[in-house]
């Protein structure tokens, strides 16, 4: 690793690429409705310079040493604390690739977007996301993460709520935001233990670079301890369990992020914010920084969070992939299908197959934001069909589409490809890093032969079955068959028009990414991909590389291609050609599915309604009995202080009132005897001086 005390050029290009969408979003902010197209024009082109720093960063960084740069920040003599950048291989993929796909949809927003009331809010709070992401893997503390981390969750408040005067979208952006602090706090939990056991949060210092070993895969576990030389030189030991608890709470906090169980619940209802944003969220910024999270953290991971994680992972991806089947929503498919795929990516580095979990997410990046942009583009046609003709019905079921394949083709054709490349067809980008995950779940079970490794393994394999299903009955209700509209509004000539350039240009851009030559020369294999050889899992004490067999690496791959095309065959019968019939929406187990399991249901029960019932309790106690008391105590202070005042008023003051009364009285009286005539002063001094001898022979 190079340590730099000066900044190096690519520092200097990545330290640019992060404050440009920074000033972009306080340009916009003070000056958007005074600019020119109200600021959309200074969004799309620092972006795009960003973009173009990124890629500079990448051509110098990629399989070189990494370099970071450093300032201090806190010193208390036993924790030292600095904040800086760091730029290795992983790093260098996610700027080149968030600000690359940010710049597409920035593009396509600017038609999407336009005559919104708020149209240079949309592009000041997107910038300012943008900033928050490349922050979040630029940083090169835990501390660092932390803070871009919750950046990142407030800008995604503000993106998914940008709709806020509708109910919906404003109770979906509360959900997120408190669902992903539950996340959180739990993250801030780990990143403490890291703290008190190393007494430092720099990730170099942490987890080493390279070949290097860093303090966590130094420490060891003697019986009941973990122990470690911490970064001032001493020996530190904490109980085992907390090595399992510190790596358990910093995936919790992924979790959240990556919208995985029990915390995926708020990514479906993510989809009331604008499809662009929803496409930028899903695809390489929101719910991607919880995988690059758990991939930094990796070397923290024992064997026993490693098998929770890729549990929690394979259930996610299995859960997720059952519910797309069955879901209306064109955005809801696509967004229980983003959770699935990320479930993919946290299986896989539970199993340890780090670079393949990596791998995926790049993929994933590109044609999972195709398809939501591609989603966009049709419901930006349906919903001018809907102001045009005044007509009521929900731009986004998928029930009142079909047939739009000759209407709308480039949307057509881009999203068929984006769908290949999502069900794991042989040529596509999803082939090569899906089969990668799936050849390590199964080659898990094949060396350890465990129940729990089989059921990971047998989950995943389904859920990629379901996979082609879901996303080919989207392709084929939506542009396959009758269009449904023009059925339920005969008297309405209902015409749908192809996207223009602004959104079709980005979607074709991200097509040409689906397909496998970007990533490797041989369609069917990546092992010696110029992406996996760049991502190499960093050092572990709890992990070992799983080595692939040659049988695995050729049936896996073989057997799971044949079942896609089963199931996309199966799709086309049912949806396209009417000629097969599943579950009908009686069925049990369809509810099960549509309904998402019951997890909004049970989490309502258990959680949202207890939670409302205690806040009225609580709310009615503060009310009756904590204001009522605090009030009555009020009560009499004032009853009192009327008493007090009364006293004052009539007696106190009535006593004063009455003695300057009586002196204003008796100097009124005696002011008259002052007449300044001598005669009349010498007469009372002789009637005075008569009194005196006439009361003292009295007296005598």
């Amino acid at each position: 690793m190079i340590e730099t005390q000066h900044i190096s050029t690519p520092l200097l290009a990545a330290i640019i690429a992060l404050l440009l969408p920074l000033l972009a979003f306080l340009i916009i902010g003070l000056f958007g409705r005074r600019l020119k197209r109200q600021g959309d024009w200074v969004a799309v082109s620092f972006t795009f310079i960003a973009f173009l720093f990124s890629a500079f960063c990448f051509s110098q960084i990629w399989q070189q040493a990494p370099q970071y740069f450093q300032l201090p920040w806190l010193n208390t003599g036993i924790i030292k604390l600095a904040i800086g950048l760091r730029l290795d291989n992983l790093s260098a993929l996610m700027i080149i690739l968030v600000t690359f796909i940010t710049s597409l949809v920035m593009v396509y927003s600017m038609e999407y977007m336009k005559g919104e009331t708020n149209y240079p809010r949309y592009f000041a709070h997107l910038s300012l996301f943008l900033f928050s992401m490349l922050g979040l893997v630029l940083a090169d503390s835990l501390l660092l993460i932390y803070i871009f981390w919750e950046l990142v969750g407030f800008s995604s408040y503000l993106l998914i709520g940008f709709w806020y005067n509708r109910d919906s979208a404003a109770r979906a952006s509360k959900k997120a935001f408190i669902v992903n602090r539950i996340g959180d706090i739990a993250f801030f939990i780990g990143i403490l233990i890291l703290l008190t056991q190393f007494g430092t949060l720099d990730l170099t210092t942490l987890f080493g670079s390279g070949n290097i070993q860093g303090l966590v895969q130094q420490s060891k576990v003697l019986g009941d301890h973990w122990m470690v030389i911490n970064s001032a030189g001493s020996i530190h030991a904490l109980n085992k369990t907390y090595l399992t608890i510190a790596g358990l709470c910093i995936f919790a906090g992924a979790a959240a992020k990556s919208a995985q169980f029990p915390l995926h619940t708020w990514l479906p209802d993510a989809m009331e914010g604008p499809t662009s944003v929803s496409s930028l969220i899903h695809a390489a910024t929101m719910v991607a920084a919880g995988v690059y999270l758990v991939a930094r953290v990796f070397p923290l991971f024992d064997s026993e969070a490693l098998s929770i994680i890729s549990v929690v992972g394979a259930f996610t991806a299995f859960m997720a992939a059952s519910i797309a089947i069955t879901q209306n929503d064109i955005k809801r498919v696509l967004a229980y299908s983003t959770i699935s795929q990320l479930g993919f990516m946290i299986t896989a580095i539970g199993l340890g197959a780090w670079s393949a979990a990596l791998f995926h997410l790049v993929t994933h990046a590109f044609f999972k934001c195709l398809l939501f942009l591609g989603a966009g583009s049709v419901i930006h046609q349906l919903h001018h069909l809907k102001h045009e003709h005044h007509l009521d019905f929900d731009h986004q079921d998928l029930r009142i589409m079909g047939g739009l394949r000759k209407k709308m083709p480039v949307t057509y054709i881009v999203l068929l490809l984006a769908a290949c490349a999502l069900s794991g067809i042989v040529f596509f980008s999803g082939f090569l890093s899906k089969d990668m995950i799936l050849m390590s779940a199964w080659m898990r079970t094949q060396t350890e032969g465990s129940g729990v490794t089989f059921l990971i393994a047998l989950a995943l394999s389904l859920a990629a079955v379901f996979t082609p299903f879901y996303i080919f009955r989207l392709i084929f209700k939506v542009f396959w068959g009758d269009f449904r509209l023009q059925k339920i509004h005969p008297a309405h000539n209902l015409i749908v028009h192809e996207s223009n350039n602004f959104m079709k240009v980005p979607m074709m851009l991200l097509a040409a990414f689906t397909i496998f030559i970007f990533y490797s020369f041989n369609p069917i294999h990546a092992a010696h991909g110029w992406i996996l050889e760049g991502l190499q899992a960093p050092l572990s004490n709890f992990n070992k590389e799983t080595v692939i067999s040659g049988f695995v690496e050729s049936a896996v791959p073989a057997i799971t291609l044949l079942l896609s095309i089963a199931a996309i065959f199966s799709a086309k019968k049912a949806y396209a050609d009417q000629k097969l019939r599943f579950l009908s929406e009686d069925n049990l187990l369809f509810q099960f599915s549509q309904r998402a399991w019951y997890f909004d249901a049970i989490y309502d029960r258990i959680i949202v309604e207890p939670t409302v019932l205690l806040s009225k309790l609580t709310g009615w106690f503060d009310k009756r009995i904590v204001d009522g008391f605090v009030n009555l105590w009020g009560n009499l202070t004032i009853s009192f202080a009327a008493f007090v005042a009364w006293i004052d008023k009539r007696i106190v003051d009535g006593f004063v009132n009455f003695t300057g009364s009586f002196s204003t009285w008796l100097g009124s009286l005696f002011r008259r005897t002052q007449t300044g005539r001598l005669q009349q002063y010498m007469a009372l001094g002789v009637l005075g001086l008569i009194l005196i001898f006439v009361l003292t022979y009295i007296l005598h």
